[in-house]
C-alpha cells in the first residue's frame, strides 16, 4: 500500500449527503476479483446516461475538475452496503482524500485499509471548502497526515484535524492488515516452530 504522508491535490465538490456505496460503485460492476479497474465505473449512474454517454451536468465530467484527487462530500458518506469495492473505485479513479462531516463506519475503516484518508471536518468547514471549490478558481489543498493539518494553496483556509494514532500510523507507513501482520514474521515463525 502506498504510504500517505502529505498530499496536495485539486478538490472537487460533490455536495450531497448520504452518498451510498451503491452509487459509488453500482452492483453490476462487482464481478471483478482484483482491486484495480473499478475507477472507470465510479458513480456510474451519475456520470453516464442510459446510452453510456457522459452527462455534462455531473461534476466529475466537468473539465475544471479533471485530475481531482480530493473529494469534498456531504454527511454520512459511504453509507449502504459494506462493499470494499467502494474505496477501491475511489482510489482507482485517483482520490486519496475524502473530506466530509461524517462517514459510515465500515466505509471509513475500509478507506484506511486501502491507503485513503477519510477526513472528518465540521459541517461548517466542509461547506466553506465546498463553496470555495465551486468558485471560478481551482481549490488546491495540502493535507499533512503527519502534522494533522489541511491548508489551501492561497493560505485562505487552514485547519487542524484529529486522527486516531493507529490509523495515522497505518497511512504514514502504508500498512494494510497483511503488512502489519508481517511486521511480526519472526515471532510467528518462532511460534510455528515451537508448536509444529
Amino acid at each position: 500500500m502506498t504510504p500517505l504522508h502529505k498530499h496536495r491535490g485539486l478538490s472537487v465538490p460533490l455536495n450531497r449527503a448520504n452518498i451510498d456505496t451503491d452509487q459509488i460503485i453500482p452492483k453490476q460492476f462487482l464481478k471483478r476479483v482484483e482491486r484495480s479497474g473499478f475507477g472507470q465505473f465510479l458513480f456510474f449512474d451519475w456520470r453516464y446516461d442510459s446510452k453510456g454517454e457522459p452527462r455534462s451536468d455531473f461534476i466529475l465530467n466537468t473539465p475544471q475538475y479533471q485530475d481531482a484527487s480530493i473529494l469534498l462530500a456531504g454527511q454520512n458518506f459511504g453509507c449502504g452496503s459494506s462493499r470494499e469495492h467502494a474505496p477501491w473505485a475511489l482510489s482507482d479513479y485517483g482520490f486519496r482524500i475524502i473530506i466530509a462531516p461524517s462517514f459510515a463506519d465500515i466505509f471509513y475503516n475500509n478507506c484506511f485499509k486501502n491507503g485513503m484518508l477519510p477526513l472528518k471536518l465540521p459541517l461548517a468547514i466542509v461547506q466553506t471548502l465546498v463553496n470555495a471549490a465551486q468558485g471560478p478558481d481551482p481549490l488546491y489543498l495540502t493535507v499533512d497526515v503527519e502534522h494533522l493539518t489541511i491548508q489551501s494553496d492561497d493560505g485562505r483556509y487552514h485547519y487542524t484535524f484529529s486522527l486516531d494514532p493507529f490509523l495515522q500510523n497505518t497511512l504514514i507507513h502504508g500498512l494494510d492488515d497483511i503488512a502489519r501482520t508481517l511486521q511480526h514474521e519472526d515471532q510467528i515463525a518462532r511460534y510455528e516452530t515451537l508448536h509444529a
